[in-house]
Parts: C-alpha cells; structure tokens; sequence
C-alpha cells in the first residue's frame, strides 16, 4: 500500500454491495441503498484503513511496510521518512515500536522499564475501531517501571497480582504504538537501550502456565490501496466480526444489515438490479465527500491552522461515525487531546492555500510563545497531495523544540522557520523546513501539551494559538 488516504479518488470501480438472500423484491427501495451506502462509508472507512494498515505491518511479509509477525514486538531504530508510505501524516519525532495483538485466546501483558523523567514516552492503545482506549507512558502511567494487562472484549478471566492496570480493547485484535522521544541523531542508542526494555508476553508465558487453546487460524484478506478500494465492504464485513457492536452501533449495524452486510454474511452483487449498483456508488460518493467536508471542520481555524481534537476512546465519539472517519482520514492513529494536539495547516489565515512551488514562506514564533508543551513540539512538513513525507536535501522533514539551540535566533528574540523548497541560503539553512514542490500540508505537534496558561487546551479555546504562515516572495 503507498498511503492510507485511499478513499479520496473520485471513483469507487469495485464497489460492491451485498446480494441479497431473499428475493431482488426486498430489496431496500433505491434511495435507502443511496443513504445507508454514504453512512455505512464514514462507520467502515475507519475500521477498513486499520485493517489495511495491519495487514501491510504484520500480516504480508512481502510488503514494503512490514514489521513483524502478528504478536511480536518489533522496534524501529530511527525516524519515519519519506520511504514509510503505509500510514499517513507519520510522526517523524519518535522512533516507534509497534506490536499487533491477537487477544481471542488470552490477554498479554505490555511491561516497561523506568525511563528517565527528561525523556517522554507513550504506549497508545488502539483497535481495529480505531478507539484510543488506553496509555501507558510519561503522561498516563509515570516513568516508573510496570506491567500492564491488555485484554479483548469477552475476556472474563482474574487480574493477577502485580498487574498496575488493565486495558481493555473494543476488538480482538489490537494495536499498541511505543513513541520514545529522540533527543538528537547521537542520542538514538540510547532510545534503543529503552525500546529492548519493553517487553510484550502472554498472559500465560508471563504467568509461566500452560498457554490456553489456540484462536481458529484465520485466512486473512489482503488488502492495499488498490484492493482497499474494490472490495471496501468485504473488508469491513471481515473486520465487523471481531468488533463486537457497541450499544450506540445497534443503529448503524441494522441499517447494514439491510443490505446484507455484516459478521458471517457473505457479499455477492453481480447480479444486483443496475439501478441499485448505480445507488450505491453514488452512496459511497456521497460519503467520501462528507468525510472530506468534516475534516475542514474539526476544530477551529485560527491564524490559518486548524485546532481541535478528533482522537479518542469509544465514549469520545459517542456513535459520531462522520467524526471519527474525519479524524482516520485526517491522521490515523492520532493521539488523544491530553497526550498530543495536532493544529494543521494548507492555509494562509485569508484562506488561500499555502504552495511553495510559488512562493516562500515564514512562520515565526514571538520570543517566549513557543508552543507550550511538557514533552516536546515540532512542526513537520508533508506533500499537499499524499500527506507523506517529502524527500529533500538534507533529510530533514520537521523542526522540533530539541533542535532550538542549533537554530538562529532574531534579534527581538524570536525564531523563524523558512518553509521553501530550496535552501534559504547557508546563514539561515539551520532554520530550513524543506518544502515539497507545491501545496504543503504541515502538522505543529505538542507532546504532554500543558494544562496552565498559556494552553492550546481545549483545542481551539485555549489560551495560546500558533502564529500565522506568512508569504514573503
């Protein structure tokens, strides 16, 4: 897969609804085809991009992305760059380590090491729902060291002794995404000495018994950019089946239902009547361009950036299916609100778009108003289009608060970032954002954002706001 903003292409060739078992005269009526299609877009999208994006980490060894077997935790020792094409907006702060848990036959047990108060980390737990449903790290759990039970949704076992929490996925498999903050590029063996402190075991290797009976063995789908789009509602319908309903999806699962979609249906449409095939397809059209609308809305713009929080647990959401999709759309796998802010930017504060195939551009922080974080902030560059990392001389993809001592300072006092293609020449070269040869989409990270005034908190109504990008030539 290259990226996961797969669903924004004006065409849906390998739609695809269910055929129904009865007869085609039961079929919902025209228009109900039309509108469940569009809602069940924005409730899958999100389920789908996860799939998606675990089937490339650790189900296909032959893919570009692949990180370890299912259950097997896998460290990265460097950044992100603009060769990691699975997820999109990738955070290029932290090196990550990533495990993917199959928690049908048992829980597992996530422990980690005493790390250095100085040094932010975060474990984030999300399922295949996309819900942040736990943390352990800097912020949630301390800098001490601990173990920490992660369990699916029917587990009914006892807690043992020892255990300092337990989380709990709304899916049977689930997502667990180490962040260790990386001081410098001379600092990377020491985040390693962190990441082989982590360990993942079973709830039974770690209690030292006999391991339960095995999950059946699932013959997994593939899927890519390409197949995530011929066969969307099949991929939704796998992953449905290991995500029990919550009580605010009886609505949504029904109205799938009417269409034949759903856990241990099976999807047909070749013979479906044109007109319904042709509903759909409009229904899917009709969704992709609400999720696209929703992401504009999240949040508030202010000074050109838009500041609002679109992450979290199943409460957060509250059945806002179109939220949900946005913010999977937007970033998946973003942090909750406390743990990380993310204001983004395509815009100048009058509106236009920010392109630096035409122009240059500055965005300069006031002396004393740089983004108030407890952990770190950066400001990291993306293509306009892919919302990828771009390539550029220099490997360099982010500005962040560990690099302020090497970065010119004005003499007011304040720092600005150059945010062009080409260098701004050597004197200001320490300041460079490099910039992708036309529209931009920049995301401003603040890790652990403070509580205390001055605060991005509550996104959008806090007490500090970013600067505005300013066009210079």
């Amino acid at each position: 897969m290259k990226r996961l903003n797969l669903f924004l292409a004006a065409s849906f060739a390998g739609f695809c609804i269910a055929h129904p078992s009865a007869a085609q005269a039961d079929l919902p009526a025209v228009e109900d085809v039309k509108a469940i299609a569009e809602e069940a877009y924005a409730y899958g999208l999100p389920l789908v991009m996860a799939y998606t994006a675990s089937y490339e980490f650790w189900m296909d060894p032959g893919s570009s992305q692949y990180k370890s077997p299912i259950g097997e935790l896998v460290h990265s020792r460097r950044v992100f760059t603009y060769e990691d094409t699975a997820v999109i907006v990738p955070n290029s702060d932290t090196p990550y380590s990533f495990v993917c848990l199959d928690l049908r036959a048992e829980p597992y047990v996530v422990t980690v090491p005493a790390v250095e108060k100085e040094r932010y980390y975060s474990i984030q737990f999300v399922d295949w729902n996309t819900f942040n449903y736990g943390y352990i790290g800097s912020r949630a759990t301390g800098s001490e060291t601990g173990d920490y039970l992660v369990a699916g949704p029917d587990w009914k076992g006892e807690v043992p002794a020892g255990i300092k929490g337990v989380l709990r996925s709304s899916s049977q498999f689930t997502i667990a995404i180490f962040r260790t903050q990386l001081f410098g590029p001379d600092d990377m063996a020491n985040v390693g000495r962190i990441q082989d402190g982590y360990q993942v075991k079973s709830l039974s290797a770690y209690l030292k018994q006999p391991a339960p009976p095995a999950a059946p063995a699932i013959d997994f789908p593939k899927s890519n950019e390409q197949l995530a789009k011929a066969h969307f509602f099949e991929l939704l319908e796998f992953v449905m089946q290991f995500s029990p309903a919550g009580p605010e999806e009886a609505d949504i699962r029904a109205k799938l239902a009417r269409i034949g979609l759903g856990p241990g249906k099976k999807f047909d449409f070749k013979d479906l009547p044109p007109e319904h095939k042709a509903a759909a397809l409009e229904g899917v059209k009709a969704g992709m361009s609400s999720v696209q609308a929703r992401m504009g809305t999240i949040g508030k713009r202010i000074n050109g950036w838009q500041v609002g929080s679109a992450f979290g647990d199943r409460a957060f959401y509250q059945g806002d299916w179109l939220l949900r999709a946005a913010a999977a759309q937007a970033g998946i796998f973003g942090n909750n609100a406390e743990e990380a802010v993310y204001p983004m930017t395509r815009w100048l504060p009058d509106g236009e778009i920010i392109d630096t195939s035409k122009h240059h551009y500055t965005l300069t922080f006031p002396a004393g108003h740089l983004p108030p974080a407890k952990a770190f902030w950066s400001v990291t560059m993306y293509d306009g289009k892919s919302q990828l990392l771009i390539k550029n001389p220099i490997d360099r993809y982010l500005i962040n608060s560990p690099m302020l001592p090497g970065m010119k300072t004005n003499d007011d006092g304040s720092i600005t970032v150059y945010i062009q293609k080409d260098s701004p020449g050597a004197e200001k070269e320490a300041n460079w954002l490099p910039a992708p040869n036309g529209p931009i989409y920049m995301v401003m990270r603040l890790y652990w954002p403070k509580i205390e005034a001055p605060s991005i908190l509550p996104p959008g109504e806090g007490t500090w706001a970013p600067p505005a990008v300013t066009k210079v030539k």
